[in-house]
This record gives structure tokens, C-alpha cells and sequence, in this order.
């Protein structure tokens, strides 16, 4: 572990009493409900200036990341589809929250879509690494084909479609064009991680974990026709019983679904029942729901499901004595790795003590209260910075990893707009008949956790 100011043990009691709130309270009305909602515009300015100052001007594409260094800011500048999507509705959401003009918004998305229409693709789908100065694939990093990147992409693009009738056009003759079909396997019902265009193959493993973030472009896949309906009960829910080595054995039964059999299985944490992600993470689970209407909807299925992950990751930081919450892939001070609440996950990922700011924002629309109380922690803890919250902090050292990444910020960004501006990054989304078509999906589902 790299060296660090070690936070003092008074000061670990005063932020653990600031978290001692009631985890899934509602935020209180009247002035406190408009001193929070105040704050966090102030907190999406900062956070959308990093895509103001970092996105080439020329292709309209997003920096993946900065650092700041004792050396100064040093700019990763290439880009995914995920980062792109991110970019177009960070952008609408800085317009929705009066960020930004609406004649700059339109202007912002243009360019990036006059790009994506010139950038090289592989039916229709994207590479997932570009160079943000020309748009030409960065092939020192391989040439992939990944389903959940343009996914992100395809949402995107919906969005701005819908916020924007100028650019309908545009957007819709993209995401048709993106054919999901080649990823798909139809014997199992199931995507394929992606496809590497220099080695010509389909990858070994399959996404079959449904609540998890590649269930955005299997909604997608499914509102473009581009797959059955039937692939979205062919997703595990829990893994099969005999598969022993998993972290819990599942308990639940079978359901039928257009002629599929689920097993609708769920784990235990403190006495909860939910429905695991892979890792455990908060983006995995949470981050579908700022585009797919799951806590409208699937109040029988995700939305619940959302509900009860952020409040068991509140659990498991308390559990571990943590002053803030808040797991998720993030940066590190050297890198980038994956942070969970552990017991969450079909294979857990480690804690690490570390704790990310997107992954608490993700949680605003079921906890507004305890997100508040986690962002004046992570204040507290010098995580607030010139383009809003860096991206991780090491609650036990006190160790910061001083980078923005373009997917946390946009994260940061869409989940302010709905929280404020009552799910409008998701009604947009629903808006388009790509978004309305699987509604019923969402809707029918009961989970195993009731």
C-alpha cells in the first residue's frame, strides 16, 4: 500500500456519527430539500466543467481520464463508447439542470455525432478505444467489439435523440445501424462479452449475469429487434444451486416467463434477501437504472432490488467501522481496480477500504438523505476538487487517487438530473419506442426478495 496521511482516530468517530443517519430516509422538505437540490447543481457545474475542458473541440469526443500529478494535469486522451454515451447525456443533463444553454448543448452533441458518423465500426458497433484527436482507432490497445461499451453508446445517443428533435435524424440512423445481433448467441440465449476484429473471434465467456451493467444493451438489443424478447429471461438472476462454488447458495424457485424457465433465486446479507451482481459493486447494479425506468417500473424486480443493494452497502460500511460508503470500480492512486461491498457479489470483488463518489450518487433516488450525509464526508475528506469529486479515496489511509474519469463524472452528472429533475434522463430514454417496447419486461418480473 503506498504511503499515506493516516486520518486520526477522532476524527474516524466524527465522520462515522455524521453517517449515523437513517439509511433510506426520505430528504426532508422545504428549505433543507432546496439547500440540498442547490448543492447539487453546485456540484454538477464543477463536475460537467471536466467535460467542458476536457472533450477535443474538433471531434467532440471526451477525454477517458486526467490526473492531477506533481507534475500537473496529465490527459488520457482517448475514448470509448461508454465515455461518448456518458458525454451526450452529461450534456443534457447540464442543459436540463441550466448548466448549459440549450443552442450549446445542441451544439456539443452535433460534433461528437458528425464524428461517430466518420469513425470506423464493425457492423454498425463501435471499436472501444479511439483516439480523441482524429477519431482513429487506438489498435496499440487491440480492436474490440464490446457489447456492453456500445450498449452505453446506443443509450446515449437515444437520449439525445429525444431531448433534441434537431439531431433525431442522426441519432436514429446510428443506433439502427448498430446491429447487436452478430454478439448474440442464440443456443444459449445469451450475449458474448464482444468480438476481437483482429483475431476474428467471438470472446469464450458469455454476460449471463442479469443484474449487472450489460443488461442496458440486452434492453436495447431487445427494443431494436435485434434479439428475442426471451433472451431476457435466459440471463442468470442467481447462478444454478449445484454451481457450488459461488459465494452463497441460492435459495428461491422457478417462475415461467414466455415460456422460459427463471429461477428466481436470491442470497442473504444481515438477514436481507437481494439479488446479487457479479462483483458486488454499485455500477454494476445501479448504473442501468439512470436510463432503463427500473424503479418505475420493476417495483416487484430491479427497482427493489436497487433499493436493497444501497442499503446494504450502507450496512457493510457501517458493519466495517468505514466512515463514508460507496464501493465501485474506481481509480487508484497507480491505476484503476475494482471495489465492491463483497458480500453483494456472486464472487465478490475486495473492498479495499476504498470508496468512490459516483457509486453513492447512483443512490440518490432511494437514499437522498444518507447520500447527503456520504457527500460531506467525502468532503471532510478532501476527495472536493476542481472538476468535483476525485475519483476514489482509501477511507483507512486517508490516500487519494486525484483523477476524473469521463464514465464516473457522467454518472455523477445523469444521476443529479434525475434526482432533480424527476427521472428526466429516463423518460427521454422511454420516450423512444427502443425504450418503450421491453417495458413489459421490467413491469411483469417478481423477484425471489419480497
Amino acid at each position: 500500500m503506498k504511503k499515506g496521511r493516516l486520518i486520526s482516530f477522532m476524527l474516524i468517530v466524527g465522520l462515522l456519527a455524521n453517517l449515523m443517519v437513517t439509511p433510506l430516509a426520505s430528504a426532508s422538505n422545504g428549505g433543507n430539500q432546496t439547500a440540498f437540490r442547490a448543492e447539487l447543481k453546485a456540484i454538477a457545474m464543477k463536475t460537467y466543467k471536466y467535460f467542458q475542458d476536457h472533450t477535443d473541440p474538433k471531434t467532440g469526443m471526451t477525454y477517458d481520464e486526467v490526473r492531477v500529478t506533481e507534475d500537473g494535469i496529465k490527459e488520457a486522451k482517448h475514448t470509448s463508447p461508454t465515455n461518448i454515451g456518458m458525454y451526450m447525456m452529461s450534456t443534457v443533463s447540464a442543459h436540463e439542470l441550466g448548466i448549459i444553454s440549450k443552442k450549446e448543448a445542441v451544439k456539443r452533441i452535433q460534433t461528437t455525432l458528425n464524428t461517430l458518423e466518420k469513425l470506423e465500426k464493425w457492423n454498425g458497433l463501435f471499436y472501444n478505444w479511439y483516439n480523441t484527436d482524429d477519431g482513429s482507432i487506438k489498435k496499440d490497445w487491440g480492436q474490440f467489439i464490446s457489447q456492453v461499451d456500445n450498449g452505453w453508446l446506443s443509450a446515449g445517443l437515444i437520449v439525445a435523440g429525444q431531448a433534441y428533435e434537431e439531431l433525431r435524424g442522426q441519432t436514429s440512423k446510428l443506433v439502427e445501424n448498430m446491429n447487436y445481433a452478430p454478439l448474440y448467441d442464440p443456443e444459449v440465449g445469451q450475449f458474448r462479452g464482444g468480438y476481437d476484429v483482429a483475431q476474428g473471434k467471438l470472446t469464450d465467456h458469455h454476460y449471463g449475469m442479469f443484474y449487472t451493467e450489460p443488461r442496458v444493451a440486452s434492453y436495447i438489443a431487445i427494443g431494436k429487434g435485434d434479439v428475442p424478447k426471451d433472451h431476457w429471461w435466459k440471463m442468470y438472476r442467481t447462478l444454478p444451486k449445484e454451481w457450488d462454488w459461488q459465494a452463497q447458495i441460492p435459495q428461491g424457485q422457478n417462475a415461467q416467463y414466455d415460456g422460459v424457465t427463471v429461477f428466481e433465486g436470491h442470497y442473504e446479507y444481515n438477514g436481507v434477501k437481494f439479488v446479487p451482481s457479479w462483483g458486488g459493486s454499485m455500477f454494476e447494479g445501479l448504473m442501468p437504472g439512470i436510463v432503463l425506468k427500473e424503479k418505475e417500473l420493476g417495483t416487484k424486480a430491479l427497482g427493489l432490488n436497487n433499493k436493497r443493494h444501497v442499503e446494504l452497502q450502507i450496512a457493510y460500511a457501517k458493519e466495517k467501522g468505514y466512515p463514508a460508503w460507496g464501493f465501485s470500480p474506481s481509480a487508484t492512486p497507480t491505476g484503476y481496480s475494482e471495489f465492491a461491498a463483497t458480500p453483494l457479489g456472486t464472487s465478490g470483488y475486495k473492498d479495499g477500504a476504498t470508496v468512490t463518489a459516483h457509486a453513492a450518487f447512483l443512490a440518490l433516488e432511494y437514499a437522498p438523505d444518507a447520500v447527503r450525509e456520504n457527500i460531506k464526508t467525502f468532503k471532510k475528506l478532501n476527495m472536493y476538487g476542481k472538476y468535483g469529486f476525485y475519483d476514489s479515496v482509501n477511507v483507512e489511509t486517508g490516500e487519494l487517487a486525484k483523477a476524473y474519469l469521463a464514465l464516473d463524472q457522467g454518472m455523477i452528472m445523469v444521476s443529479i438530473a434525475n434526482y432533480v429533475k424527476d427521472g428526466v434522463i429516463r423518460n427521454y430514454f422511454h420516450s423512444d419506442p427502443i425504450g418503450q417496447k421491453p417495458e413489459a419486461l421490467l413491469e411483469r418480473e417478481v423477484f425471489s426478495i419480497q
